[in-house]
């Protein structure tokens, strides 16, 4: 089993501290020490290891007209998966492109991820409903095993992928290298996806989100590459917030204190979208919180 140490540094601490998940250390233990670590000033740095995330489903797809409720709506939503290597650029994959760039596509969500673990509770909320590769309009569907990405075993009753991937975290797959920026935040046309007026709501209640990925670091990619972490600098992680809790600090109604400081270290997180930071300073202000 792969085991993954997340380190922590304190001001005045002469040395890093480690905190590892593995069998006989569970990730809910890990959890709930990272919350008491953190208490006491320190943060997350970096972490490194083996990891078992692998892209097993490379899906492009090009925008079409479809009908909804009688009315033509243009979405790129479709995504069909491919074989073969594919070039990975900036904006997107060769072969897959957005309707609406306003809203979908750009630097900051070249490529979206979703775990395949999240396709078996679809299955039950949606039972005999058919969910190929690609349905949630994702260009790369991820297997994390039973596995996270700190090597602990992965259960719907533990932890989800988005509670353990963070903002800034950076991977290597294939020839590329790509930094996660953002959850998903779905518009309507998943709901046109699924022909199902409820489906946002329901995709935003699961938690499972999947997220943004920005390329930095051209290449080509494909079906069975590894997604192998990437070391990180010290300042590049004192400020790190999982994909899970930027979610939930979005669309929460208010802000407890802690939900503020969580938030103000959010801000200092270079990878996070220059848009979602607005968002978020406005939230402050409202509040009354210095910046």
């Amino acid at each position: 089993m792969a085991v993954l140490l997340y380190h922590y540094y304190a001001p005045g601490w002469p040395k890093l501290h480690r905190l590892m998940a593995g069998p006989h250390f569970p990730v809910s233990c890990a959890r709930a020490l990272q919350n008491k670590v953190r208490g006491l000033g320190c943060q997350r740095i970096f972490y490194q290891g083996s990891t078992k995330m692998k892209l097993v489903s490379l899906n492009t797809g090009l925008p079409r007209e479809v009908v909804w409720h009688g009315i033509n709506v243009t979405t790129g939503i479709f995504k069909q998966p491919v074989e073969g290597r594919v070039a990975l650029r900036k904006l997107n994959l060769d072969g897959d492109r957005q309707a609406d760039l306003t809203v979908h596509g750009g630097r900051d969500k070249a490529v979206y991820c979703y775990p395949v673990m999240h396709y078996g509770y679809w299955k039950r909320e949606l039972p005999g409903r058919d969910l190929p590769m690609g349905m949630f309009g994702e260009n790369f569907t991820i297997d994390f095993g039973r596995e996270d990405i700190n090597g602990a075993e992965l259960s719907e009753n533990v932890g989800l992928p988005e509670d353990l991937v963070h903002i800034g975290d950076r991977f290597s797959v294939g020839s590329a290298e790509v930094v996660v920026t953002q959850p998903r935040l779905p518009c309507y046309k998943l709901g046109v996806r699924f022909q199902l007026d409820d489906m946002v709501k329901r995709f935003l209640f699961s938690g499972r989100s999947g997220f943004y990925l920005a390329v930095t670091h051209e290449g080509e990619v494909g079906a069975g590459d590894e997604m192998k972490a990437i070391r990180q600098p010290r300042d590049e992680h004192s400020n790190s917030i999982s994909v899970s809790d930027i979610t939930r600090l979005y669309i929460a109604k208010r802000y407890s204190d802690d939900d503020a400081r969580a938030v103000r270290r959010a801000l200092q997180v270079a990878a996070l979208p220059e848009s979602w930071k607005e968002y978020f300073r406005e939230r402050l202000q409202r509040m009354n919180v210095q910046v």
